[in-house]
């Protein structure tokens, strides 16, 4: 992991007591709440549905075991509110009614405390610290070099990539070192500080790209060099495919590639010449088109032709400032070193003893081999395998966590994973450098948490945002809707044989939750003051399950909130029905969509809806 300076550690402990002073202020009156609000938010603070949201940033994912206690300390703490605000939470939430499960049952809004939430970005969020104590617990993250500074406002946001990056198999050169130089530079960036809009940028450094980079204001793929007659640089150097402007919301767009290879030293040049023009042209009279997306859509190679001019210039006039020398790539590079890790471990007396017990327990165990299979990932490293703690099980909403698990997690990283671990893309944990030989030992500690569902890249690992139990821009709620598909499919024969599928839910047209990306995609939309949901299919993040990132396609009107699980149940019905075998391997859902077309599952679908009585 990268090892923070004393400067970035002096930076941090100053924003912190900087912040208590701004809150201080604002309590005393002294300054208004319209005049502390940008800076609240300068540091990771909203004010949501019922309480303030805190979005703490972890840049590119990756986590130590120590910020894990941390944060697990915050969620027991201060992730509590009155006990007033909380009844009163409750009972509006209540009002909304519950959602039947197939087969009999029902799911309503069960607000929780106490806990994070792992966010689609990387990310770490809290929703119930009460405003009063939000300096208390940035002099707390600023002890672990943790901050919100840029996860809010119209500015270079957290800077994501694969969280596989420096371990993966099909990996072509790690990222993280661009990613933190990219950190470094945009961090209080003056000229960037207010955008037209919020700024995202993805890497991916893999073949496989599992950072869904088209999505993004900015995706960079890491690439070699075919040559100079290909890419204009010397076989085997490294640079980047640019593409800009992709994005969800209202509009979703993929990102269009005005780059096919910029040289790695001139990466920050490129940027700085994409979000100046970005930042001269963008529309600032209407938040709905203030994206880059639009102005990319709109302009097309004249946006392009402007970019490469503003490169132009800040190369040839201004001097190329932000060239990144060789020394500086191996000074943040020297960070990345992967951990000293010497061989299987070596277990004596009754550990060895504990050790065959516990190895013979779970090679009998059919679901250690589901876990195997589902959960654990191929290294570099032949000695090393990479583990996903699943965060996605019944009676928690996706990608929560609370104290005691996340201190839990943190206790695995220390024990099997050089006390690293990376907050993945689908709101997961993955422990990072997990020996070969520990994975029974590992499989054990974790199914005692509640971390080792073998289900990821399944139905019930699913992406979803807080959605309308917590999100004031929500039109719906997410959690339920999650978790009544999740107490449908909890037969591990019946979801392994569904095989892998992404299944994205949103609350609102912000995408959060990645709908638009979902090869089922669920949209909350609001109805005469009702819970609606549209629903998508054939969405993709450009994976290699999913193929080319694009965004799916609308079956029809929406559906009442009690018809979503049916909904499901029936497109994959229709799954089932339709899909082939393929070399003695069952056809993925995606596969067979694209086969047929949408048109069965569409009728499948709307076929689901309940007769109007039946709504009313």
């Amino acid at each position: 992991m990268y090892q923070y300076t004393e400067f970035d550690q002096q930076f941090i402990t100053s924003r912190a007591a900087q912040y208590r002073d701004q809150l201080e202020r604002n309590l005393a009156g002294t300054l208004g709440d319209d005049e502390f609000r940008p800076l609240r938010l300068q540091n990771g603070w909203y004010i949501q549905r019922y309480a303030p949201m805190l979005r703490i940033a972890v840049p590119y994912g990756e986590i130590s075991s120590k910020q894990l206690r941390v944060l697990a300390r915050i969620a027991r703490e201060y992730d509590q509110p009155s006990t007033d605000l909380f009844k009163e939470a409750q009972a509006k939430q209540d009002e909304l009614g519950p959602v039947p499960v197939p087969g009999g049952g029902s799911v309503s809004s069960h607000l929780k405390t106490g806990y994070g939430h792992f966010t689609t970005r990387q990310n770490v969020q809290f929703n119930w610290i009460p405003l009063v104590k939000s300096a208390d617990v940035m002099d707390l993250l600023a002890t672990v070099n943790m901050h919100g500074i840029q996860t809010s406002g119209n500015t270079i946001r957290n800077i994501t990539t694969d969280e596989r990056a420096g371990i993966a198999v099909d990996e072509i050169a790690d990222t993280r070192p661009f990613c933190e130089i990219l950190r470094q530079w945009s961090t209080l960036h003056p000229e960037f500080a207010f955008l037209p809009r919020k700024f995202k940028i993805a890497f991916n450094g893999s073949r496989e790209d599992r950072a869904a980079i088209g999505w993004y204001d900015v995706g960079l793929q890491l690439l070699r060099s075919e040559g100079e007659a290909v890419h204009g640089a010397p076989a085997g150097e490294l640079g980047f495919r640019v593409q800009v402007g992709g994005g969800m919301g209202r509009t979703p767009i993929i990102g269009t590639v005005v780059r096919e290879f910029l040289p790695w030293h001139q990466l920050m040049n490129y940027l700085e010449a994409v979000i100046r023009v970005y930042n001269r042209y963008g529309r600032r009279d209407n938040i709905w088109k203030a994206r880059i997306k639009i102005i990319v859509k709109a302009e097309g190679q004249r946006y392009i032709d402007q970019v490469e001019e503003e490169y132009r210039q800040i190369v040839e006039i201004d001097g190329a400032a932000h060239t990144i020398t060789q020394a500086e790539l191996d000074r943040v590079a020297a960070s990345f070193v992967p951990p000293a890790l010497d061989g299987a471990p070596v277990r004596k007396g009754a550990d060895a003893n504990m050790h065959e017990i516990l190895r013979a327990a779970a090679q009998a165990d059919p679901e250690y081999a589901r876990w195997l299979h589902r959960n654990v990932t191929g290294h570099k490293n032949p000695q090393l395998r990479a583990v996903t703690l699943s965060f996605k099980r019944l009676g928690h909403a996706p990608g929560d966590a609370t104290g005691d698990q996340m201190e839990f997690a943190a206790d695995l990283a220390e024990r099997f994973s050089a006390g690293e671990a990376r907050v993945t893309h689908e709101q997961n944990l993955l422990l990072p450098w997990v020996h070969e030989d520990d994975l029974p030992e590992l499989w054990h500690a974790a199914r005692k948490a509640g971390l080792a569902k073998p289900n990821i890249g399944l139905l019930t690992d699913m992406i979803s945002c807080p959605g309308g139990d917590f999100c004031s821009l929500a039109n719906a709620r997410s959690i339920p809707i999650a978790e009544a598909i999740t107490q449908r499919y909890q037969d591990l024969d019946e979801l392994h044989d569904i095989g892998e599928i992404d299944l994205h839910i949103s609350g609102c047209i912000n995408s959060c939750g990645h709908h638009h990306s979902g090869h089922i995609g669920i949209l909350g939309v609001d109805k005469d003051g009702k819970e609606w949901y549209q629903v998508t299919l054939g969405g993709a993040d450009g994976s290699i399950l999913s193929g080319p990132a694009t965004p799916g396609k609308v079956v029809g009107p929406s559906f009442s909130a009690a018809e979503i699980p049916e909904v499901i149940e029936a497109v994959l019905d229709t799954y089932s029905r339709q899909r082939q075998s393929v070399d003695g391997k069952a056809e993925t859902f995606i596969a067979t969509l694209r086969r047929v077309g949408i048109e069965p599952f569409k009728a499948a679908a709307n076929a689901a809806r309940f007769a109007e009585k039946q709504v009313a």
